[in-house]
């Protein structure tokens, strides 16, 4: 019985906040000039973000957040992002593949 519970616990201890892709959306504005509104890279460098998989995107944005990994401009961009922000993000790129 406990280990239900801890298991239980496990898969729903997360699902208190869900990502919010409007909030990303209009986070998302930092983010155009490179990765474009619509998630389609508008410079060679950047990569094409739109239908992306939001773990990914999340696990990228603290990463460069960290020093994990490294580029230039993302990892000044992602420094001051919370984790909420993130997840935001992740969830508004994600839908636009959709």
């Amino acid at each position: 019985m406990k280990l239900f519970l801890f298991v239980l616990a496990l898969a729903f201890g997360g699902a208190a906040h869900a990502a919010d892709s409007a909030k990303g959306r209009a986070k998302a504005v930092q983010c155009q000039a490179c990765h474009g509104m619509d998630g389609i890279a508008k410079i060679p460098e950047a990569p094409n973000l739109a239908g992306q998989n939001e773990d990914y995107l999340v696990k990228a944005l603290k990463d460069f957040k960290s020093g994990a990994r490294q580029n230039d401009m993302m990892s000044v961009v992602a420094k001051p992002l919370s984790d909420d922000d993130m997840a935001n993000l992740a969830a508004y790129f994600h839908s636009l593949g959709r």
